[in-house]
């Protein structure tokens, strides 16, 4: 991966969410676990979810300052994303429509393809 790639893709991740607070890797992980999660309930295919997974871990690992804040954020990752795939929801957190979930998601593997991480 391409250094300048992962500060860049960390900032469209937190724009498409909303969020204006500086990346850390809990916020990468919570907000990327959301839109995965999200887009594994609405139907986008597993091959694509891993992908988009693979990027998220990425970022997660290129804003951590250490290994215990790598295992934190991807703890959270896993508890936001097992949330959010569920058909239901859970019962705290609103359930975005998929049409809303499916367009972020697209505009990730978009710009993962645009900037070329592989």
């Amino acid at each position: 991966m391409r250094p300048i790639t992962i500060p860049a893709a960390a900032a469209l991740l937190l724009c498409a969410s909303g969020a204006a607070m500086a990346a850390n890797p809990t916020r990468i992980a919570e907000t990327g676990a959301f839109l995965l999660g999200n887009a594994h309930r609405c139907g986008v295919t597993d091959d694509r979810v891993v992908r988009a997974g693979k990027v998220i871990r990425e970022l997660i690992v290129a804003a951590a300052d250490d290994a215990s804040e790598q295992t934190a954020a991807k703890s959270r990752f896993a508890e936001i994303f097992r949330e959010s795939a569920r058909p239901e929801g859970n019962g705290r957190t609103p359930i975005p429509p998929c049409a809303t979930v499916v367009t972020q998601f697209e505009r990730l593997e978009q710009f993962h393809d645009r900037v070329g991480v592989r």
